[in-house]
């Protein structure tokens, strides 16, 4: 399974998926999505990271910047 830094706090995720899971029985899911923001950027964020975004107005870059990192 491929792995993919979170944007907002540099969690290492897991994005399902690819070459390298093809006969594995194992359940593949991604750990985030990729965002494309009010202000044109795009970001890969973990679901946590989602859910810290603003709710009250369109998330911009400088929001997901703001975000606090976290553990891996």
């Amino acid at each position: 399974m491929a792995r993919e830094p979170c944007d907002g706090c540099g969690r290492s995720l897991s994005i399902a998926g690819g070459v390298a899971n093809i006969w594995s029985p194992d359940g593949d899911r991604t750990e985030g999505l990729t965002l494309e923001l009010s202000d044109g950027s795009e970001h890969f964020l973990c679901y946590d990271c989602i859910e810290e975004l603003p709710e009250d107005r369109e998330p911009t870059a400088a929001d997901v910047a703001a975000l606090p990192e976290r553990d891996a």
